[in-house]
């Protein structure tokens, strides 16, 4: 009988053999989520200019800086107007100012921007009747980045912001991690795909589906292999078409029934085999290992245990392999809501609805949690982490909620 691998031991193991994938260089409309692969340093100031944050004049604050009353306002001539995007030909000498929109460059004698609600103008005249403060609505030049400084740092995940930075900055392509190549494979002479022709005697392989959608939210790129029927044979021609990728995910055969192949396909492709079974529920038929330079997860055909062994071992591997330096779901202590007991050899992961009442975090259930139940997963945004010493749980406990997806 194998034995059983604490969850805690099985993540490490993954992690040490999951290595960071090279750099490539993308447009920047393709790397949003994409892991940063070099610090991005800013190659000039931003604004390069000192600027004006208001419509208004540019002025020069001695010509302003008495307070007036509306009687008497001071009154300067407009010697320019100056839209964004063009600079102004002449500078602001004594009386004088210069209409300015905002974004345009200061223009030289001028130090302060009175904004346009608190003037009176003609073509050629403008009256004040507030003063601003010295330099008042001006952005400094170098205000936002100064040319050297380190903008985003290596090994960030790209968000929006960070792609409208990198226009700001003239880059059009980024460097970027590779995205782990992950085939996704499911077994069992019981299923049937989405274009296959109707037959009652099977199930539909939701399987693929579910964990390609999780090999994509884990920042990887996967390859459907589809179905492979319960035969040595046909295990080991599917497997072989995904060892040309970063990491396989199976679902099914790991167990050991008549018909479960896995264990003898992987050994017969000379597979370095780390685990075959976790001290977890559910997810205990659980394979983790290398065939050639492939990354080999063997999870169980239950599609609710399959889901939370990947979220646990492979979608950390996914991550790290894309650049990610941080891989682990957010993690709340939560007030449990119901009762619960289980044997103290097994790590528990149940599927639960997380909710803020009268200001404390409280989390209870999805309902009936069986492994093939896959509602239970469906209503969840989140996982109720119980460790394996816990015997008992009473309402009103705390526990530990590994936070799924945006939805709480």
């Amino acid at each position: 009988m194998d034995t059983l691998t604490a969850l805690t031991d099985a993540q490490e193991i993954v992690l040490n053999a999951a290595a960071p994938l090279g750099i490539e260089k993308v447009g920047i409309m393709d790397a949003l989520g994409r892991v940063l692969g070099e610090d991005v340093v800013a190659p000039r100031d931003h604004p390069p200019w000192d600027n004006s944050a208001m419509d208004g004049f540019a002025v020069r604050w001695d010509d302003i800086k008495t307070e007036h009353e509306i009687a008497t306002p001071a009154e300067l001539a407009v010697v320019e107007d100056v839209p964004a995007g063009k600079a102004a030909v002449n500078t602001v000498g004594p009386g004088e100012a210069i209409r300015i929109m905002t974004g345009a460059p200061m223009p030289g004698g001028a130090d302060t921007v009175v904004r346009v609600e608190y003037t009176e103008s003609t073509a050629d005249r403008v009256r004040v009747f507030k003063p601003e403060p010295r330099h008042a609505n001006i952005r400094p030049r170098g205000e936002d980045v100064r040319a050297g400084d380190c903008i985003i740092p290596r090994g960030a995940p790209l968000r929006p912001a960070d792609l409208g930075m990198l226009a700001m900055l003239a880059k059009p392509f980024v460097p970027v991690y590779q995205l782990p190549r992950v085939a996704v494979l499911a077994t069992g002479d019981e299923l049937a795909d989405l274009d296959d022709p109707f037959d009652e005697q099977k199930i539909i392989n939701s399987n693929s589906y579910g964990m390609a959608a999780a090999v994509r939210e884990a920042g990887g790129a996967p390859l459907l292999l589809g179905i492979a029927g319960d035969s040595p044979a046909a295990l080991k021609e599917k497997i072989a078409q995904g060892l040309g990728c970063d990491i396989l995910v199976l679902s099914g055969g790991v167990s050991m029934g008549d018909h479960d192949f896995t264990k003898d396909v992987f050994a017969e492709l000379g597979a370095d085999m780390h685990f075959w079974k976790l001290a977890i529920r559910p997810g205990q038929p659980v394979a983790f290992g290398a065939i050639r330079n492939t990354l080999a997860f063997g999870l169980p055909g239950n599609p609710v245990s399959s889901m939370v062994t990947f979220e646990q071992l492979a979608r950390p591997a996914i991550m790290k392999m894309g650049g990610h330096r941080r891989w682990a779901r957010p993690v709340v202590h939560a007030e449990f809501q119901e009762r619960f007991s289980k044997r103290p050899d097994r790590r528990h992961f149940l599927r639960g609805i997380l909710e803020r009442k009268n200001g404390a975090l409280t989390v209870r259930t999805t309902g009936p949690q069986g492994s093939g139940m896959l509602t239970s997963l469906v209503k969840a945004n989140g996982l109720i982490d119980i460790p394996e010493d816990v015997e008992t749980l009473q309402p009103g406990d705390t526990v530990r909620v590994q936070v799924l997806g945006g939805n709480f």
